[in-house]
């Protein structure tokens, strides 16, 4: 004779309210998704980042505990995004070829800027580099997505070495404070406004008066001495 299992009333309704709790949120992880995809390539599928992101607020749903966090999106919020990150991170943009490319690219728009106060072409920069203009492409799409990392993963995706293994992540903070204290005022608050507030290039240009180039050209001033600093590569 075959048993009919029994359903646990209980842990049926636990489901339930974890399953509702991720239908909650879900406006939430769009939004978070498509103000990611505003600092990324156009080669970025919001909706990749839409479907990481409610992967995860399931996974969160199942291990939360209203009784030691009364919000659910407090509770969850960075790891959503950190899970979007790691998605980004596992794309093929930033191959050790790509890095040097990245990275002389980079060193060529700063060039171009503090002559022209703009940035180059594609085309131009293909000239000057000697590379075809999709890996150029490839290398400013590369860039925008490094520029979303944390600091300390930024220096070491460029610099090829393991920043951990040159200092604390303590004393990289200290190390960053101390170096931004040297910019000027309105150079700080772009840094603010662009990693603690995470506003897009267009939207810092539009509340500061600021070209977009020389926002971007702040931000890899702020990494270039702290390679300096660590005495990093940056060939």
């Amino acid at each position: 004779m075959k048993i009919k299992k029994q359903l646990n009333p209980y842990s049926d309704h636990i489901k339930k309210d974890q399953d509702a709790l991720v239908l909650q949120y879900l406006p939430a992880v769009r939004a978070l998704a498509y103000r990611l995809r505003e600092r990324l390539p156009s080669s970025i599928d919001v909706n990749d980042l839409i479907s990481i992101g409610t992967e995860e607020m399931i996974k969160l749903s199942r291990r939360y505990d209203k009784e030691q966090n009364d919000s659910f999106w407090g509770y969850g919020r960075q790891r959503v995004h950190g899970s979007m990150l790691d998605y980004l991170r596992s794309l093929d943009v930033m191959s050790r070829a790509n890095r040097r490319l990245i990275k002389a690219v980079d060193r060529e728009i700063e060039k171009h800027l503090s002559m022209y106060e703009e940035e180059p072409t594609s085309e131009h920069l293909s000239a000057v580099l000697e590379e075809n203009i999709e890996k150029i492409n490839d290398a400013r799409s590369g860039a925008k997505v490094i520029a979303l990392m944390p600091i300390n993963e930024q220096i070491t995706i460029l610099s090829e070495e393991d920043t951990s293994e040159i200092v604390e992540k303590d004393e990289l903070v200290e190390l960053i404070k101390t170096i931004l204290s040297r910019f000027k005022e309105r150079e700080q608050l772009i840094i603010q406004l662009y990693y603690f507030e995470e506003l897009n290039l267009k939207e810092i240009s539009g509340i500061l008066h600021i070209s977009e180039s020389r926002i971007s050209q702040i931000h890899k001033k702020l990494l270039k001495q702290i390679r300096e600093e660590l005495g990093l590569n940056d060939g």
